[in-house]
């Protein structure tokens, strides 16, 4: 073989990586172009059903208050009106302000700050540090 022979291979075979290189590019180009078309399908169907959620809810909570209207009603038949409104009402308040308090106390025991985040950065830090040490 002469040198121009082995010049010409050489050209070749960087031509070769170089297109490989520049195929595996497309391919990967090629992938997140389908995630994002794939997330962006899922994100569509999500939003149409956290829609239909939302609608659903207001129609609960409008049933609700006819419910509570219903049950205000159906008290006024041995007490006056008023007075089935306002145990209605009273119900209400107790469930609303047991919630609350069940809620308060969840929330009260909740643990915001990354400890263990913070402590393994601190063991990592530690462990680059000592590797760096001579």
């Amino acid at each position: 073989m002469s040198h121009d022979d082995l010049r010409e291979n050489e050209r070749t075979i960087s031509q070769l990586v170089a297109d490989a290189s520049h195929d595996i590019q497309g391919i990967i180009r090629s992938e997140v172009a389908l995630a994002k078309a794939e997330v962006s399908a899922g994100a569509k169907v999500m939003s149409k059903g956290a829609g239909l959620l939302v609608g659903a809810g207001i129609i609960a909570v409008f049933g609700l208050i006819y419910l509570f209207h219903t049950l205000a009603q159906v008290i006024a038949i041995w007490l006056p009106v008023w007075a089935g409104y306002l145990i209605v009402t009273v119900v209400l308040f107790v469930v609303a302000a047991v919630l609350g308090l069940l809620g308060k106390k969840a929330l009260s025991g909740v643990k915001a700050s990354p400890d263990r985040a913070k402590k393994q950065a601190q063991l990592t830090i530690a462990a680059i540090k000592d590797a760096a040490r001579p």
